[in-house]
């Protein structure tokens, strides 16, 4: 399901495009959790066939748009589930997961240990990818759709950072530049009272809620970043469908302990939650099969640009099943932080077509 979340992905995810190759992977790592988390999925437990000619012009952007909405379909169910806790639901998703991945390494002979000098990045990728799922299902519920799927876009930019610091990738004036449109961004949805007064009570939840879902969106988006330098530092050498039964396995377990600490497991009520879990499981891993089919036939470049659709499905469920019309600061932030990841994506299609 912004997950590759970011919580996955999007998980996550919520945690993007984080099942590329690290040679071709794109900067967008955000997307919803499930992006970053399952997109693999889509050759089921088949072996990777020789690239085709895609069909017709433009198919691959038609998957990545359907992609783009199967995802944005999800987060709304996610929103739409509020008798249930952010972790409960992240749950749900791993055991959806799970049962789609273990016939898959069944097949392939992978085995669910791995390379022994690999474990510890296995590890630190399956904690991180899950928290990401955690948080970004949390930012869904307690902030608005629009907001918390913007602020997943500045991903990217995050990725960048991370990238230099640890991989010793270059880092350009051109990065700082996409940071500051990000950062800018996200100021114009968290509208912090010292910068835009004490009124801040301009939406259905009070503003404390509304920040508390702005800090676990940007906690997404900082920890898919982290998940998609270590899918990097991994490279070829693993099996990605192993890297996922490391999110799933391990995402499991740590939704378990919180929700025994908070004492916040129950049993989803009869009617419309348990449709919504299994919706969100469905439309989920529906949005990462189109995703990585259009990774199959198109450009990656392409690809993430096309994917700032999911913005566009955000404020448009935004509006007409939860009557709440965006401001023009999250209009304006909005813009920012999308153009912040657009550009990145350019520069990194142009940096490969060289």
């Amino acid at each position: 399901m912004r997950s590759l979340d970011s919580a996955g992905a999007a998980e996550l995810q919520e945690p993007g495009l984080s099942q590329l190759p690290p040679d071709d992977a794109p900067p967008d790592a955000s997307e919803e959790p499930a992006a970053a988390e399952v997109a693999g999925t889509l050759g089921w437990c088949a072996e990777p066939e020789a690239k085709k000619k895609a069909p017709c012009p433009g198919l691959g952007l038609f998957y990545t748009l359907l992609s783009a909405f199967f995802f944005s379909v999800g987060s709304l169910f996610v929103k739409k589930v509020q008798d249930i806790h952010a972790v409960e639901i992240s749950a749900f998703r791993c055991i959806f997961q799970m049962l789609v991945i273990i016939p898959c390494l069944i097949y392939r002979k992978t085995g669910f240990i791995g390379p022994k000098d690999q474990r510890i990045f296995l590890i630190l990728r399956g904690l991180l990818g899950s928290t990401a799922m955690i948080l970004i299902y949390y930012a869904f519920q307690a902030t608005s759709l629009a907001d918390a799927t913007v602020i997943t876009f500045s991903s990217p930019v995050f990725t960048s950072i991370f990238a230099c610091i640890f991989l010793k990738e270059k880092y350009s004036l051109w990065d700082a530049l996409f940071t500051l449109f990000a950062i800018t961004g996200v100021i114009f949805i968290v509208r912090p009272p010292f910068l835009f007064g004490s009124n801040t009570e301009r939406m259905g939840e009070s503003y404390s809620v509304h920040l508390k879902g702005t800090f676990a969106a940007i906690g997404h988006a900082v920890l898919a970043a982290l998940t998609l330098v270590i899918l990097r530092k991994m490279g070829k050498s693993v099996d990605y469908f192993l890297t996922i039964w490391y999110y799933v396995i391990l995402g499991l377990v740590e939704c378990v302990i919180i929700l025994f600490i908070l004492g916040e497991w129950s049993l989803p009520y009869c009617g419309l939650d348990r449709l919504f879990l299994i919706l969100i499981g469905l439309f989920g891993l529906g949005g990462q099969v189109f995703l990585t089919k259009a990774l199959q036939i198109e450009k990656a470049g392409l690809v993430a640009i096309m994917k700032a659709m999911d913005v566009v499905f955000a404020f448009i469920f935004q509006i007409i099943f939860f009557n709440d019309m965006p401001t023009w600061w999250t209009v304006g932030g909005a813009l920012c932080v999308v153009a912040s990841s657009t550009g990145a994506a350019i520069r990194k299609w142009c940096q490969g077509s060289k």
